[in-house]
């Protein structure tokens, strides 16, 4: 890739351990990884200690670096008073890993909406819950990337844009995630023009309509092709793209799921972990050659 654009993943689709996350990412070719858990622990539940002794010397050894943390701040139930306390302190420590790993992103989302209520119901409180997390990553200059998950406020493009907008930082933004939008019977295209203005990130992760089954990327309806070539070759987009494949049921997968992850991986794709990675990678791969 070129130094604009850089291919980045969810390591821990790949396996738990960190070591073989490196192996198959280095055989690869890469150099960046998003990491969002190693060694069987979510990255949210290290200490800054934990990090520069077990994780950082292995990232160093490897030649990796760190794109994105992928946090579960913001994956709270949007009543859970307990919990958002727990990730406000989290997030500091969070924020203290980023420096300690040289990396500015950290991954974020915006609340798990009770499923018989309506979502723009919470917008306020919403706004103001994430506006306390946009404080502690503007202490430490650091960026939140608002990822658009399934049954959380910001879900659907039309609230990505409330949130966006409404918080208006240079330390809150969006990480565009093609699936996601799918699964939420959204239209692509339609949710880039909305919040391209936003977006400093991009998940390459593909789904269908109607089961919201994951699927490699460029065979489902994320129009994965068409939004790359126009966000990089009409509009000038330049980042990471991160493969997070979703096409295995890797470890962690449940952990980040409100329902059985079976509903959207029904079968594997792939042998392994690495297997379905390499994959993802491919398929990115040869989507770009179409265009750089």
């Amino acid at each position: 890739m070129t130094s604009k654009i850089v291919i980045s993943g969810f390591a821990d689709e790949i396996s738990a351990q960190l070591d073989e996350q490196l192996k198959v990412v280095t055989q690869l070719g890469m150099n960046h990884i998003s990491l969002r858990a190693a060694d069987g622990k979510g990255i949210a539940e290290y200490t800054l200690d934990e990090v520069k002794e077990s994780i950082l010397p292995r990232l160093n050894a490897a030649g990796v670096k760190v794109s994105s943390l992928g946090s579960p701040i913001g994956k709270v139930n949007v009543d859970d008073e307990e919990g958002f306390e727990k990730q406000l302190v989290q997030l500091d420590t969070l924020c203290q890993i980023c420096h300690l790993l040289d990396c500015k992103y950290i991954r974020m989302f915006s609340f798990y909406i009770p499923k018989d209520k309506d979502a723009d119901d919470y917008r306020d409180i919403v706004l103001e819950k994430l506006k306390k997390f946009a404080a502690i990553a503007e202490k430490y200059d650091v960026i939140l990337i608002h990822e658009n998950e399934k049954d959380i406020y910001g879900d659907i493009a039309r609230r990505c844009k409330v949130v966006l907008d409404e918080l208006a930082s240079p330390h809150f933004k969006a990480a565009f995630d093609y699936a996601n939008f799918v699964q939420c019977g959204e239209d692509t295209a339609a949710a880039w023009e909305m919040l391209k203005e936003h977006v400093v990130y991009i998940h390459i992760k593909d789904a269908v309509y109607g089961k919201g089954e994951n699927v490699v990327c460029g065979t489902g309806d994320g129009k994965i092709a068409q939004l790359l070539e126009q966000a990089i070759v009409k509009e000038g987009y330049e980042g990471f793209l991160t493969l997070e494949p979703h096409l295995v049921l890797f470890d962690t997968l449940q952990s980040l799921e409100t329902e059985d992850a079976t509903d959207i991986i029904t079968e594997n794709k792939a042998k392994d972990g690495a297997e379905g990675y390499a994959m993802q990678y491919n398929a990115l791969k040869n989507i770009l050659s179409k265009f750089m």
